[in-house]
Parts: structure tokens; C-alpha cells; sequence
């Protein structure tokens, strides 16, 4: 990964992400998006747990899921990996089921 203070991460620039959380301990990770006509409207957590989109914001900002930072896109929030050198733990790459 490109990690030159040059204002970009990769391809990405460094302040794509809004908040990036502190997990908590127990913090669980992200296994699977849940997907409803091809869009991600929750995710599934290493403890099985079912979320909302919504829900994973919120609780990604409480420090309970690790692994993940809160950006903006046109005024919303949704939850992206932290960058790293794994390609299989980013978001999109995760395996999805459907709602």
C-alpha cells in the first residue's frame, strides 16, 4: 500500500474517512454484507449477528466493530475497511447473502 505523505493512501485520499474508530476489545468484525436487489443494507458479524447499515454505523462509532472506518459519500455515511495490504478483509470482497 502506498503510504507516502503525499495527502493519498493508494488511490485514496487520506481524509476519505470520517471517523476512524478505537475498537473495543470485544469488538466484533464484519463476515458478510447483506444485500437486498444488489445494494448492501446490513452486514453480518463474526458473531453471527445480523445489523443494519444504519446499526453498523453507529455501532462501528462505539468502538463494537473493528476493522472498519465511517466516511461521506453526498452526505452519507457508510462504513469502509481500513486500509492495509489485504485485499480478502475489504468490505467489498467479503461474501454477501441476501435479505
Amino acid at each position: 500500500m502506498n503510504f507516502k505523505n503525499d495527502g493519498v493512501i493508494g488511490n485514496l485520499p487520506k481524509n476519505i474517512n470520517k471517523e476512524v474508530p478505537t475498537p473495543n476489545a470485544d469488538a466484533k468484525r464484519i463476515t458478510k454484507l447483506v444485500k437486498h436487489d444488489g445494494e448492501v443494507v446490513g452486514y453480518e458479524l463474526s458473531n453471527g449477528q445480523r445489523i443494519s447499515k444504519d446499526e453498523g454505523i453507529q455501532m462501528a462509532k462505539m468502538g463494537e466493530i473493528s476493522g472498519v472506518a465511517v466516511a461521506t459519500r453526498k452526505g452519507n455515511e457508510y462504513l469502509r475497511s481500513l486500509p492495509d495490504d489485504k485485499e480478502n478483509n475489504n468490505l467489498g470482497n467479503l461474501p454477501s447473502i441476501t435479505d
